[in-house]
């Protein structure tokens, strides 16, 4: 059976009333309220003008929907140190799946206690409540805060409680008082066909939940990762000598229990756990899987040096985290005899530190692509993912004795030449101006038609024809004509225009 703990009412606690206030249809409204605002009558979605009238001393602040969010981020990245299964319950509500968790802490009990207090301590007010569903556990954070209901005992537990604690909406709230139904055990009491036909399945199927009758999985905002190993300290620890000897321990740790299963990690993060709730992690990469705790190490200690943000550890850690997000099985290879193994375990043990010092995205490898259009028949891809693929890819061959066709540069876009003439339907030209400087063509080679991929483009690109020119000074270009005589380029009216010329390239 899983069990749900569900904290709500989240917000800095204050002694003065005070409420935040948003606009709402042109009108500035009541959006929270803290308990002394609420003991005067005051109440969310109440217009500023009434709660004034009541209280002329009222504190008021406007809201920050924004702001609010990542606070409410914030305070879930720091409930990851009591169970990786966190979810949010917007707008002011956080779920945590305990299940199998609480006995690390002393028990239910100690963790809720532990949670409120840490909480608390950071200056915020927090109504929290543990059930066997999360949806039981949401409603008593809402009436019995510190509530902890045993498996099976959620209908009793919730019983005396109104309708509205159930959150279904003012409306469905509102016909349940009508029809006489003003606690959760009146409408429990009804047949669950006549609640479905009065008020819709998606409140029969809240109301089960709330029963303990069946429960809605909860949407963590993170994947759980496949491997999991931290530390706790009763002394916070701050010096960059205990932070590398605490994660060379929990590498050793975490290699340990994956090599137990064949499994190597390729996605790795440590974080780090404030005493002042603030969370920091730090995330690398590997090309290949890593099974020894000493590449671990030199990964982070990279990416730790390379920090534009240097991890500052305030008044110190109190836990540090590693966890894999992703493995891989390890596929053993003869690497006694093969230096070509070898070879490879090296380079991309180089790109893997190059990558957590500069970032993935920048250390890349090229691949051909089924293409004939020039700027497209080569990608870029992340060297860490793709370096095999690299190393197998099988590229167009030269012709010995043959000049290149394609050159050695190619513009990332072509630059527009200016061609005064040019022979018809498919010559080149017999000379053009380029950056501002005239060149005369004594050599050419061409036309190489390319046609667009009409199955992809629309016909919104036109037919090129390439031609490799060299120049009096014996400079090589590589240059197009972009378009077809009166075939492909009309105006506006439909006349025929002359088709455009650029240059794409230089060869060496």
């Amino acid at each position: 059976m899983q069990r749900f703990f569900n904290s709500a009412g989240l917000g800095k606690t204050n002694h003065e009333p005070s409420i935040v206030v948003v606009k709402d249809n042109n009108a500035l409204v009541i959006h929270a309220l803290d308990e002394s605002a609420e003991r005067l009558g005051l109440y969310i979605g109440q217009p500023l003008a009434n709660a004034r009238a009541m209280c002329p001393d009222l504190k008021v602040f406007d809201a920050d929907i924004v702001a609010d969010a990542k606070t409410l981020s914030d305070i879930a990245d720091w409930c990851d140190r009591f169970t990786p299964l966190v979810a949010l319950d917007p707008p002011h509500g956080l779920f945590l799946d305990i299940t199998g968790c609480a006995h690390l802490f002393g028990g239910e009990a100690a963790l809720l206690q532990t949670l409120v207090r840490a909480l608390g301590r950071q200056g915020f007010a927090v109504s929290a409540a543990i059930a066997g569903t999360s949806v039981c556990a949401r409603t008593l954070t809402r009436q019995a805060s510190h509530s902890i209901v045993a498996d099976g005992g959620e209908a009793a537990a919730i019983d005396r409680f109104p309708v509205s604690a159930l959150g279904a909406g003012e409306a469905i709230s509102t016909g349940l008082r009508r029809a006489g139904l003003k606690t959760i055990g009146d409408v429990a009491s009804r047949s669950p066909s006549e609640i479905t036909a009065r008020f819709g399945a998606r409140f029969s199927t809240l109301l089960a939940h709330a029963l303990g009758q069946g429960d809605a999985p909860i949407s963590p905002r993170k994947p759980l990762p496949d491997y999991i190993v931290e530390k706790r300290f009763a002394e916070p620890i701050a010096t960059d000598t205990m932070i590398a000897m605490t994660l060379s321990r929990l590498a050793d740790t975490l290699i340990a229990s994956m090599e137990k299963q064949g499994k190597g990690a390729r996605r790795l993060e440590a974080a780090f756990f404030r005493t002042d709730g603030v969370v920091r992690a730090i995330m690398v990469e590997a090309g290949r899987p890593v099974t020894q705790s000493k590449v671990i190490d030199r990964l982070f200690r990279e990416r730790l040096d390379a920090l534009a943000d240097p991890l500052d550890p305030g008044f110190g850690f109190d836990m540090v985290r590693l966890s894999a997000s992703r493995t891989e099985i390890v596929v053993q290879e003869q690497r006694d005899l093969d230096a070509h193994v070898h070879d490879n375990d090296e380079l991309s043990a180089l790109i893997d530190r190059i990558a957590a010092r500069i970032g993935g995205k920048r250390v890349v490898v090229h691949l051909p692509e089924e293409t004939h259009i020039p700027e497209c028949a080569v990608m870029a891809a992340p060297a860490q993912h793709y370096l095999a693929a690299a190393m197998q890819a099988e590229w167009p061959v030269r012709t010995e004795s043959e000049p290149p066709l394609r050159p050695l540069r190619l513009f990332d876009k072509p630059e527009p030449i200016k061609v005064p003439f040019a022979a018809v339907p498919d010559g080149p030209p017999h000379q053009f101006t380029w950056r501002r400087a005239l060149h005369a063509v004594v050599r050419v080679e061409g036309p190489e038609r390319i046609a667009m991929e009409w199955w992809r483009q629309d016909g919104k690109q036109l037919t090129r024809d390439y031609f490799r020119i060299e120049d009096t000074e014996g400079l090589r270009f590589w240059i197009f004509r972009d378009g077809l005589y009166e075939g492909e380029c009309f105006d506006a009216d439909g006349k025929p225009t002359p088709p455009g010329w650029y240059v794409h390239g230089l060869f060496a």
